[in-house]
């Protein structure tokens, strides 16, 4: 096992004036066992940093280390990890166990330890009865469940995971979000997993790093990011529904954005807030309340309700206030968050 060390990291693709700067020093340190989930949308840069610390993408600017040891000019064979691939990446024409043992193969491993790796890696992801069988016989969370035994068996230093689970229809994928926690739990390795998905982030994380633009927003527990958003890129992506950021309201000074979660603000008899309902989604256990604060041009809000709230109809005018000591502050012009 080993700590990760980013020191002021850039990318950039092409040179001079017609540089492409992708990653915009990122500097961050991943604790020894830790699992931390990289986060944010499509085009943010995450693949890219994930790619940096495998050895696939070259580091313009700036170190990342591993155990201590800078990484920089190591090739990939050379820096001691393993990668799990959102699409798998499995050989067709090999058996599950000969799909797990071959990079041990390629190191000329003895047999008998190749047996006993994979033999524990298989016991951990519950493919004992499947060794034998081709990858085109298996589902797909079985099939991503090979790819990550095959990362195990190398018993690396730290696990990458690039997207692993978004391949995996909704049922598999949270199966397979548990497999990967008590797999974390049971090995230890550092790990990082980088998604685009922010359920996937909030349930996998020990510290979760969120990027936006190919800059870090903010790095943090999942409770840190949820409860005090550093960023109001954060609070509108982390969290679903996003965060109400409400302008205009009255009595808050001009340039300050009010963020307020949707379950906490409260239906009140009276002095609240007016809000015209526009739609109401019913999610089972609760119900979702859509609508303008303050009038047909006022900022679009939402409001969670449970199920023992009546529901409002479509048209009708609620009475909201927020829980005081849930709201937050935001810098209108630079989004960051304005510490009370």
């Amino acid at each position: 096992m080993a700590h990760i060390q980013f020191n002021n990291v850039i990318k950039r693709y092409g040179s001079g004036a017609k540089a492409n700067q992708v990653i915009h020093g990122v500097t961050a340190e991943v604790n020894d066992g830790e699992f931390v989930v990289i986060v944010g949308p499509s085009g943010c840069g995450k693949s890219t940093l994930l790619r940096m610390v495998a050895g696939l993408e070259e580091i313009t600017e700036g170190e990342i280390s591993i155990g201590g040891r800078v990484v920089n000019q190591l090739e990939p064979a050379e820096r001691d990890i393993a990668m799990v691939f959102q699409n798998y990446a499995l050989y067709p024409h090999m058996s599950v166990f000969d799909n797990m043992a071959y990079g041990l193969k390629i190191k000329k491993v003895p047999a008998d330890e190749i047996k006993t790796r994979v033999d524990k890696a298989a016991a951990i992801l519950e493919l004992g009865a499947l060794l034998q069988r081709k990858p085109r016989e298996l589902s797909g969370g079985q099939r991503q469940r090979v790819a990550m035994g095959r990362a195990i068996v190398r018993q690396p230093q730290v696990f990458l995971f690039d997207e692993p689970l978004s391949n995996l229809d909704a049922k598999l994928r949270a199966q397979t979000r548990l497999e990967i926690e008590k797999l974390h739990r049971e090995l230890g390795i550092t790990s990082l997993f980088v998604t685009h998905d922010q359920v996937e982030a909030m349930t996998l994380a020990q510290r979760m790093m969120v990027m936006n633009a190919g800059r870090m927003e903010q790095f943090g527990t999942p409770e840190e990011v949820y409860h005090r958003p550093a960023t109001t890129f954060v609070a509108s992506f982390i969290g679903a529904p996003p965060m109400n950021l409400l302008s205009g309201i009255e009595g808050v000074r001009d340039g300050v954005l009010l963020g307020i979660r949707p379950e906490h603000l409260r239906l009140v008899d009276s002095g609240g807030w007016l809000l015209q309902v526009e739609t109401v989604e019913m999610l089972g256990a609760e119900r979702l309340v859509y609508g303008h604060l303050g009038g047909p041009q006022g900022p679009w809000t939402i409001l969670r309700m449970n199920e023992t709230e009546t529901p409002p109809a479509l048209g009708q005018t609620l009475q909201v206030l927020p829980l005081e000591d849930r709201v937050h502050g935001f810098d209108a012009a630079t989004g960051q968050r304005i510490e009370s």
